[in-house]
């Protein structure tokens, strides 16, 4: 039997992939319900999961489907027509078996995905509040953490590839020799490792066909630093 809030959860969704094609972000879902945090919603989500109403690609974003409806509403359009009523209903084919909540070491947290960051020459990274990443638990500590796609060769030294995807900690302080999130000017983000020395910011890249950019104090900030990475493999 589903919650009230995964019941409602579980109708939107439909509706909406009915309509769009796709499924809801976390934002969306979280104004939907008129829930305060997007945790709610993940919490929901594993639930539906586990009971085998919802199936969540991996490594993708807005990637849901629903796999099963409640049975006082019937099968979702397009599925097969239920068994009869006295035998019980056949198992989808393809839902994820049910499962014990994971230890905190295997469990994974969505994160935002925040768009392209440059390891080598500066762009503005592009926030896409829609579009989120399955980070594993034990890969976070405290604080607020975010996700950023790396597009560049500049970090190559320090293994951050073309393509890799880091996760940032939200902070404005870092020590010297952090890989950090840096904004310059206002209007240029970019991953290169921090130094400071009298009254000057040094961004250096760890790849020597670089070179290492200097700049007065008042015109970088510290957006972040790296505390892990993703890598997928075609």
């Amino acid at each position: 039997m589903l919650t009230r809030k995964q019941h409602e959860l579980l109708m939107y969704i439909h509706r909406h992939l009915n309509e769009t094609g796709y499924s809801p972000s976390f934002e969306e879902m979280k104004e939907a319900l008129d829930l305060k945090s997007k945790s709610g919603i993940h919490r929901l989500i594993t639930a539906l999961e586990e009971r085998g109403f919802l199936v969540r690609r991996a490594h993708r974003a807005r990637a849901l489907e629903v796999v099963r409806m409640p049975e006082d509403l019937g099968p979702r359009r397009g599925a097969a027509p239920a068994a009869k009523e006295a035998a019980p209903p056949a198992a989808p084919t393809n839902v994820v078996p049910f499962r014990p909540t994971p230890a905190p070491s295997q469990d994974v947290i969505p994160l935002p995905l925040f768009g392209r960051i440059a390891a080598g020459i500066p762009i503005e990274a592009m926030r896409d509040t829609g579009n989120m990443v399955d980070v594993p638990a034990a890969m976070l500590g405290g604080g607020e953490h975010y996700a950023l796609e790396v597009s560049g060769d500049s970090m190559i030294e320090a293994g951050i590839l073309d393509g890799d995807t880091v996760i940032i900690r939200r902070d404005d302080v870092a020590e010297n020799g952090a890989i950090v999130v840096a904004l310059v000017d206002q209007n240029e983000v970019t991953l290169k490792r921090l130094w400071r020395k009298g009254g000057s910011v040094a961004l250096e890249p760890a790849n020597k066909s670089y070179e290492t950019r200097i700049f007065g104090p008042d015109r970088v900030q510290v957006q972040g630093k790296l505390v892990g990475l993703l890598r997928q493999y075609h």
